[in-house]
C-alpha cells in the first residue's frame, strides 16, 4: 500500500454495534476512517432509501472521543449521504459491517450490510461487506478482526480493472479453529417463513415475522458450506439483476405489440 487511504465504514446494526467498532479499528490500519452508520438497528432493510421525511445526522462519541456520524436512516442512506453531500474527499474503499449474523445465500437480498456495499460499488468504489455467523452482541470478534485485516490488505494492495464487491462471512469461532479462506458462490438456500399471530396486553392482534432458514445446497463451493467447514467465505457479487441468458428465449414477446 503506497498511500494512506480514505475509508468509509458503515453497517446495518447501528452506530453502537460492537462489530462496527471492530471494523473501524481494523480499517484504521490502512488510512483515515470516517464512520457513517444508522442511529439504530436497521437489519434486513436491503437497499431501502428514506424519501418521505427529513434525515438528521449527529456526531457520535465513544468514551468522550469522536467516533463517527449517526444517521436516522438506512445503510443505503448513510452511504449515499456521505458520498454525495457530506464527505469532502471520495473514499478509496467502503467497508460495511461487521454484521452480527451471517449474510450468506438468499440473505444478501435482504441485508442492509450488503446493500451498503452495493451502494459503494455502484458509485465506483471497491466495497466489502463483513459478517460474523453469531447474532450475539457478546460474540468474540478476534477472529473476525484478524480476517478482516487480511482481506482488506489483500484488496487494497492490488489494482483492479473493474470495481469489486465482496461479501465476507466469518465463522464465530476461535481464529485457531478456522481452516482458511475459501472463495465461494451463493448457496441455493431459502427461507420457510410466516407471520405469527399474537396479542398485545390490550387484546389487540398483531403479527411477528418468523421463519426457518433451509439449506439443502451442500456444494463445496458455496458460502454456506464453507462456513459449515470452518472456512471464511469470500463471495464476489454483482448488483445487476438482468438475466442475459433468457433474453433470446423471450424474444417472442416482441411480436405481441
Amino acid at each position: 500500500m503506497e498511500k494512506e487511504l480514505n475509508i468509509l465504514v458503515t453497517n446495518d446494526d447501528g452506530i453502537n454495534s460492537p462489530g462496527l467498532e471492530v471494523l473501524a479499528r481494523a480499517a484504521s490500519k490502512f488510512g483515515k476512517v470516517t464512520v457513517f452508520a444508522p442511529d439504530r438497528q436497521q437489519s434486513a432493510v436491503s437497499s431501502a432509501l428514506t424519501i418521505n421525511r427529513p434525515l438528521k445526522v449527529q456526531k457520535h462519541f465513544k468514551n468522550r472521543e469522536f467516533f463517527g456520524y449517526a444517521v436516522d436512516g438506512t445503510p443505503a442512506d448513510c452511504v449515499k449521504m456521505a458520498l454525495t453531500t457530506l464527505l469532502e474527499i471520495k473514499p478509496d474503499l467502503i467497508l460495511s459491517g461487521i454484521n452480527h449474523g451471517k449474510n450468506t445465500s438468499i440473505n444478501v437480498m435482504y441485508s442492509g450490510t450488503v446493500a451498503a456495499a452495493v451502494e459503494g460499488v455502484m458509485a465506483g468504489i471497491n466495497s466489502i461487506a463483513f459478517s460474523v455467523t453469531s447474532h450475539s452482541i457478546n460474540v468474540d470478534m478476534a477472529a473476525a478482526e484478524e480476517y478482516a485485516l487480511k482481506i482488506i490488505e489483500s484488496v487494497v494492495s492490488r489494482s483492479w480493472d473493474t470495481k469489486i464487491l465482496l461479501n465476507v462471512n466469518i465463522p464465530a469461532i476461535e481464529a485457531s479453529s478456522i481452516r482458511g479462506i475459501r472463495v465461494t458462490k451463493l448457496a441455493k438456500s431459502y427461507w420457510n417463513d410466516w407471520f405469527e399471530r399474537r396479542e398485545d396486553p390490550f387484546g389487540n392482534e398483531y403479527f411477528w415475522f418468523a421463519g426457518d432458514y433451509i439449506t439443502s445446497d451442500h456444494d463445496k463451493e458455496t458460502d454456506d458450506t464453507a462456513i459449515e467447514d470452518r472456512f471464511v467465505s469470500v463471495t464476489p457479487l454483482k448488483f445487476l439483476f438482468d438475466d442475459v441468458d433468457t433474453i433470446k428465449k423471450i424474444k417472442f414477446v416482441e411480436s405481441l405489440s
